[in-house]
């Protein structure tokens, strides 16, 4: 069975199981306790907030009232611009972040060097950099960039890092008494075996770029969809507020979703074991 064949028959198991229902049903009652809470009871610290209603009206109509709705080109304008900051930052922390994690996991010297200066610089937060990074990138378009490169690098480094130790030691072993040299252990025991902590580094590092790439564009941004969440803002365009964040979070699971589905071509031996 073909990893494209297993990924369509999990689908259709996937479809007869209840959770896509249960998801379903989960999400429904997120939006109708949205729509009590804002529309019907108006409760305290929800009043303001804009409804479902009133949310999807603007979101669908031709002639939006604060000029932003699926039928606007600067809607899409705002997406395209914080995908393709996205695409950057989190391909160069990929390729970056997955090399330094595989040596630092196969080289316990090297490690030694590099793991504590990047534990002292994980914990900052990427707030706390933008200073630096508006020295350091005068162009407010690398700084958002490098701000959304940061997070996300580190969360791959890590997880990375952590992929190559799991590795049973016996493995090695084996590989030595058969007469693998070193660069045959890395590139077929070291590789494979981080794999999947690889690229469930990469979904949270996806999530995380995401969640940087929006502070960046509030503090330093002129399009995109966190510049859009922070204009709707101050310019009190409640309901703009609510379509970004929903664009964002629908943007992140297809992102997330398809590093599931990269990850499901690419580890075959899984793929033999499912099926």
């Amino acid at each position: 069975m073909s990893a494209i064949s297993l990924f369509f028959f999990r689908t259709k198991l996937w479809l007869k199981s209840p959770t896509p229902y249960l998801t379903l049903l989960g999400l429904t009652l997120l939006i109708l306790l949205w729509w009590l809470t804002t529309e019907v009871w108006q409760l305290p610290r929800f009043e303001k907030l804009p409804g479902p209603v009133s949310v999807f009206k603007e979101w669908v109509s031709k002639d939006p009232s604060y000029g932003i709705s699926i039928y606007m080109p600067e809607y899409y304008g705002h997406i395209w611009r914080s995908v393709l900051r996205v695409l950057q930052a989190f391909g160069l922390a990929t390729v970056l972040g997955v090399t330094l994690g595989l040596f630092m996991g196969w080289n316990k010297i090297f490690k030694d060097y590099t793991f504590p200066v990047m534990e002292i610089l994980r914990p900052i937060p990427m707030l706390a950099w933008v200073p630096l990074a508006i020295l350091m990138w005068p162009e407010r378009e690398m700084a958002i960039i490098y701000l959304t490169f940061l997070a996300s690098f580190f969360a791959t480094t890590l997880n990375t890092l952590l992929g190559v130790e799991s590795i049973d030691e016996s493995y090695f072993r084996a590989a030595r008494c058969l007469g693998a040299k070193e660069r045959h252990i890395f590139f077929r025991v070291v590789i494979p075996g981080a794999m999947p902590f690889i690229f469930t580094g990469l979904q949270i590092s996806m999530g995380v770029a995401w969640f940087s790439l929006v502070a960046g564009e509030m503090l330093a941004g002129e399009y995109g969809l966190g510049y859009l969440i922070w204009n709707s803002f101050i310019l009190v365009q409640y309901p703009v507020i609510v379509i970004a964040m929903v664009t964002l979070g629908v943007i992140g699971w297809a992102s997330s979703a398809i590093i599931r589905f990269v990850g499901t071509l690419l580890m075959k031996w899984q793929t033999r074991e499912s099926s």
